[in-house]
């Protein structure tokens, strides 16, 4: 085994226990709006999106609410705690309650599940309620847990939507 190979992490099981741990984290992460520590729960590949089409599975070839790499999640983040824009000011509060955790798909180091949000906003005196399912794929070494995409299925995505002045 040569010295690189024994430093690199390595890749290991991830349990639905604390992968469930970790996605409610990250909802109280965005809840909070403590965006430093929500980009740093992303993998350096990962992708954060939002498919208009209900069972859109080719995001790079087509239109989405949103497809974030981690350039385009810090400068969405940094609008978003930055100044003032139409679409975030006032800012809004959400609370995201997540549930019904199922596994999809798991091997050595890496978890796929899918999850139901229901998501409330409040923003100028109003209340808007989004359901949505979110596919989730977790990424797993020595070092901890990593989120390598996150698609958020809104019930609703192909309908008029309100401003999201704030992340899903």
């Amino acid at each position: 085994m040569s010295a690189i190979t024994a430093l690199a992490p390595q890749a290991r099981t991830i349990s639905l226990a604390e992968a469930s741990e970790f996605i409610w984290r990250e909802a109280d992460l965005l809840d909070h709006n403590d965006y430093p520590a929500w980009l740093a729960l992303w993998s350096d590949g990962g992708r954060y999106v939002i498919p208009i089409e209900p069972d859109e599975t080719d995001f790079e070839n087509t239109l989405n609410v949103a497809y974030d790499d981690a350039q385009m999640r810090l400068m969405r983040t940094r609008r978003l705690s930055g100044g003032f824009t139409i679409s975030a000011a006032p800012a809004a509060r959400t609370v995201r309650t997540l549930s019904r955790f199922r596994v999809t798909h798991s091997s050595e180091g890496v978890l796929e599940l899918r999850a139901a949000m229901v998501l409330v906003e409040q923003r100028l005196q109003v209340q808007r309620l989004y359901a949505a399912e979110v596919e989730y794929r977790l990424l797993a070494d020595d070092e901890g847990l990593k989120l390598d995409r996150k698609v958020v299925r809104l019930v609703n995505s192909s309908d008029a939507l309100h401003a999201l002045g704030y992340l899903l």
